[in-house]
């Protein structure tokens, strides 16, 4: 065994301080298509046993500007499989033999009713446990996916949760991915699971291990996080919205205006948030090809309050 198999890059990663937030890049459209684990190749949407057509009509898919994922879970029978289309949120059953002719009729806006069999209620959560992808996916993922399905079961909480091929951020297993609400999740554990789960059932992000919102840009999401961290340290419960458009204070260095309202009062911060090169090994993969390299990550160095208002219309 070398020294490069014994490392694990989600370990370095924490180690060297790399963060979790402004990490959350995901695309809005997706496909999930279940597929046992077992048979999935290191391509995030290739499985060995996939006819060669279905397999060249995931890549016109993907082509086309949706992510495609495999998704798993042992329930779910081999050869039968689930689909379900994001942000649609619908949800399609197809026996395998069927599988390309769905395919073609959904690349060609053909009609899917006799598949569909439903839409996603509540929110559909996936774990990456894409071993052949990384194998920190397969180390820290795997037990992450079995305490959030037991968990989710325990206190029937309204989440679907799959296994999934990779998700993004290797370094930072187990990666979890929260659908329809975008937000993207890191080095999740056994003990974050519960504190987890809770806060998604209230909507609300669980910031230990908070990635970011998929639909925000990298200093963006290091602004939402800062702002939600701003409202936790003052006791006040709320939500805050990326509202308008970043300021280049100088080429390291973006100013981001954030709303922030609770039940009664809202007001406005402006986060500063600055660029920095960090040197890391993005996937095990990189310890015996291309080692570390640098890497642009985001941090929010300080927030400016703007007056809060009393606003009666939110009483």
């Amino acid at each position: 065994m070398t020294a490069a198999s014994r490392q694990f890059c989600a370990i370095e990663s924490a180690e060297i301080g790399d963060p979790l937030v402004g990490t959350a890049a995901h695309a809005t459209r997706n496909l999930l298509v279940s597929w046992p684990r077992a048979k999935w190749l290191r391509n995030l949407r290739q499985a060995s046993d996939m006819p060669e057509e279905v397999l060249n009509l995931l890549s016109a898919i993907a082509d086309g500007g949706r992510r495609v994922n495999l998704i798993h879970r042992r329930e779910q029978p081999s050869h039968h499989h689930r689909l379900v289309l994001m942000p649609e949120g619908r949800t399609y059953d197809v026996k395998r033999k069927e599988l390309a002719e769905l395919l073609h009729a959904f690349i060609h806006g053909k009609p899917l009713e006799r598949w569909q069999t439903g839409s996603v209620n509540g929110s559909l959560i996936l774990c990456c446990t894409h071993g052949k992808k990384d194998k920190c996916c397969a180390k820290f993922g795997y037990r992450s996916y079995k305490a959030l399905a037991s968990a989710a079961r325990e206190h029937s909480y309204p989440f679907d949760v799959w296994e999934s091929s990779h998700l993004g951020g290797c370094r930072l297993a187990a990666s979890v991915m929260v659908f329809p609400a975008l937000r993207k999740y890191g080095r999740l554990t056994d003990d974050d699971v519960p504190r987890m789960l809770q806060a998604e059932a209230e909507d609300r992000p669980y910031l230990p291990c908070y990635r970011g919102d998929s639909t925000l840009t990298p200093p963006e999401q290091c602004a939402q996080v800062a702002a939600l961290m701003w409202l936790e340290k003052r006791g006040m419960c709320g939500g805050v919205t990326v509202k308008g458009e970043a300021r280049w204070l100088d080429a390291h260095r973006q100013s981001v205006p954030v709303r922030w309202q609770t039940a009664q009062r809202e007001g406005w911060l402006e986060v500063t948030c600055r660029a920095y090169e960090l040197i890391r090994h993005d996937t095990c993969a990189d310890y015996e090809q291309d080692g570390a390299q640098p890497s642009q990550v985001w941090h929010a160095m300080h927030i400016i309050e703007q007056a809060p208002t009393d606003d009666p219309r939110l009483t």
